[in-house]
Formats: structure tokens, sequence, C-alpha cells
């Protein structure tokens, strides 16, 4: 028995109760009882939408497979899932791992989070297909979203798509860009439903602003910024979702937004994310700019079981604008004690599960890109006290948010 379930049947008629409680909560909210959201949420971006824009309340089905290290760019804020960067510890064991090597990459949160292992390039074979399935079954899992590194310079990505797909998946992919104009088509014709594109620059100056000293050239970064702009053309045109992300860490910031509502068209939806490192002028700068812009609430989409949540904007004319951010979720029992659990040092909260390959081909599962030394593998997971906490605190989450916005 995984999980304390009773079996994939029972599972199976809770998860879909879940989804009619879901369809069931209605837009026509008492201001009170959205008001009382705000106070159970905790974050300062609802206190004065709550009560003018609907809420909807999901559940987080969402598992993330880190399916390559392999990256082209040298971002210089990059948690790289947790893990170290491959080309420059893959000769290297666990207490050995350096955050900064020759390639120029990082690995932010190296130096603190206990990782044991590298993470090695999956591959869409059995072992895959196994791992995908039992966290399915345990978890209700439905949608399956791919990262890296820079998945697009997987060779075999299509497949991986296609895998996914089979063990009843949604996919979905958080690209850079760099490669996609390649490998899309295939990837759109295996089953891919989006794509996020990472926008770490509108401007080859800014791109090469934040990367490592040595490749902070604009002629590189130019060269990185037309190969997005290829790949987001190439997958609207093969009809996959687009969404086009940007962090906006203050107001010096704000005009990259109006660059990219000018460059993109509506069949690109954008979205803001806050910056944590930066707090309140993170939050600061995404107010003046939804201000600037006119920008009227539409919804909140709160997803219970995960720390991110989402503010819907309509903009005059009609375009639409959303803004991701975070909310101090934890497990309830596992990151109790942690040392990193307090409103400072947590940067991400309880963001959900993602899912590793290591160099001899075990599947791990990790529950806090800070915490990498709770990775367990996956069928130590499954049996595991943590998969039976992560399971009833969704649920319990589910309830209580709902609770609040439910006549």
């Amino acid at each position: 028995m995984r999980c304390g379930l009773r079996g994939r049947q029972a599972q199976g008629s809770s998860l879909d109760s879940l989804r009619i409680h879901t369809q069931l909560i209605t837009d026509s909210i008492e201001a009170t009882l959205r008001t009382e959201l705000y106070a159970v949420l905790k974050h300062r971006a609802l206190r004065s939408i709550c009560d003018v824009a609907p809420v909807r309340v999901t559940m987080d089905r969402t598992l993330r497979v880190k399916v390559i290290d392999a990256c082209g760019m040298t971002c210089t804020f990059c948690h790289n899932e947790g893990t170290p960067v491959s080309a420059d510890n893959h000769a290297r064991t666990a207490g050995e791992f350096g955050a900064v090597g020759r390639s120029g990459r990082v690995s932010i949160y190296l130096a603190t989070n206990g990782a044991r292992f590298v993470a090695a390039p999956v591959f869409p074979d059995d072992s895959f297909r196994a791992a995908l399935a039992g966290l399915r079954d345990a978890l209700g899992f439905d949608e399956v979203h791919l990262t890296g590194g820079e998945p697009t310079l997987h060779p075999k990505l299509a497949a991986i798509v296609a895998a996914a797909r089979e063990e009843g998946y949604g996919v979905g992919v958080t690209s850079n860009g760099e490669n996609g104009a390649k490998v899309l088509p295939a990837c759109a014709k295996a089953g891919l439903g989006r794509v996020n594109f990472s926008i770490f620059g509108t401007t080859p100056g800014e791109l090469a602003q934040v990367q490592n000293v040595r490749f902070r050239t604009v002629s590189l970064a130019a060269r990185k910024i037309e190969a997005l702009d290829r790949s987001i053309q190439v997958a609207t045109e093969e009809g996959v979702g687009v969404n086009a992300n940007v962090v906006i860490p203050d107001r010096s910031h704000i005009e990259r937004v109006h660059r990219l509502l000018d460059r993109y068209s509506p069949q690109v939806s954008l979205r803001i994310l806050s910056s944590l490192a930066d707090g309140d002028r993170s939050l600061d700068a995404i107010d003046e700019l939804l201000g600037g812009l006119g920008a009227v609430p539409r919804e909140v989409h709160v997803i219970a079981g995960t720390s991110g949540f989402r503010i819907t904007y309509t903009l005059p004319g009609g375009r639409l604008i959303k803004v991701k951010h975070i909310r101090p979720l934890r497990l309830p029992e596992t990151c109790a004690s942690c040392r990193f659990n307090n409103a400072t040092d947590c940067h991400e909260g309880y963001y959900g599960i993602r899912l590793y390959r290591a160099p001899k081909g075990t599947f791990h599962v990790g529950v806090c890109i800070q915490r990498m030394d709770l990775c367990l593998p996956v069928d130590e997971f499954l049996n595991s006290a943590v998969c039976g906490e992560i399971k009833k605190m969704r649920e319990q989450e589910f309830h209580d948010l709902t609770a609040q916005i439910v006549t």
C-alpha cells in the first residue's frame, strides 16, 4: 500500500470527486469570504483584489522532470533544479561538488542544499515509464513539466514527450528557446501541449548582463535572442501553447514588459514572475507596471498543494497578462524543523515534486531544491511518510481553500 491509498480505483474516484468539487466553485463569491482567503494565503498581492476578482481553486497534479543538465546559457541566478552542474562535477562525488566551474554555469543553492548526485539525462525507456506510472498512481499526477538545464538540447526530447503522453500525462516544457526551432515540430507531433519560454533579457545588452563574465558578450546574447524568437514563432505555428515568462526584480525592469507586449502577438501569453530575492521591491514594481498598463484583475487561480499561485489581468483592448507569485506554503512535518523554515531563508516554500535521474540510472524524487538531501529513490519515496504527508496536505488545503470561497 502506497501513500495510504486503498488502490488505484479508490484513488480515481477520490480524484474524480475533487475535480467535480472544483467545477462547482462559483464565481459569485461574497466579499467577506474572499477577504478570509487573503488572510489564509498571506500574500500582499491579494489584499486589494480579493473582493473584486473571482477565485478558482484547483489541486496541484504536476510532476516536474529534469530531463537534461546541459545548457547553453550561463545565467548568474540559476538554481539548476538544485543539482550540481554536470559538466563541472561529473567526476566528483557528494561532498566534493563545486557550485561554480569551468563551464561558467552555477547552481546557486549547491553550497548548502546537500545534493548527493549530479543529474543524468533522462531517456524514454522502461525505467522512466515506471517512475511516471508509480507517481501517477500514488499522487494522481496528470501533467508532467520537463525542465533542465535546457530541455530542447536533449536529442530524444520528442520521444520523452511521447512516453509521458502514453503514461497519461499532459506535457509542458520550460525553455530558453536556444534550440526550440529544431526540435519543437517533432515535440508537437508527439503531443507537447505548451512551452514556457524564459525571457532573461529583451535586448542583447540585458541578456549579456546576467551571464557569466566570460560569456558576457552582446553578439552572443543577440544570437540567443534571435534563437528564442524563432522558437516562439515555430511553437506558435505548430499549435503549441506559448507562455513568455519574465521576472521583474525592481522598477528598472518595467520597460522590458512593454517591449515584450510590443514584440509578441496576443497568441503569446505573457507571465510576470515576482522575484523572491527582491521581496517588496519586486512587488512594488509589479504594482506600478499593472497600474501603468491599466490592468484589471480578472481571476485569482490558487493551486492547492503548491506555493505558486497566479492572478490574471485584462489590459485595455482585451489582452490578458498573468502574474505568478509564491506564497509561504510548507509541508507541516518535513518543513517544521528545517533550518531554512523562516520568511528570509526559504525561497520557494513547498513548490511540488521533482523527478531526477542519477548517473547509475536510479530515479530520485525531490521535494525542495534547497534541501536536496531529502531526495529519495522513487520506490522508497512511494512507501515513505513524506509521500503520505504530501497527499494529505494537498487534499486538506484544497478543502480549506474551497471552504473560503464556496457560498
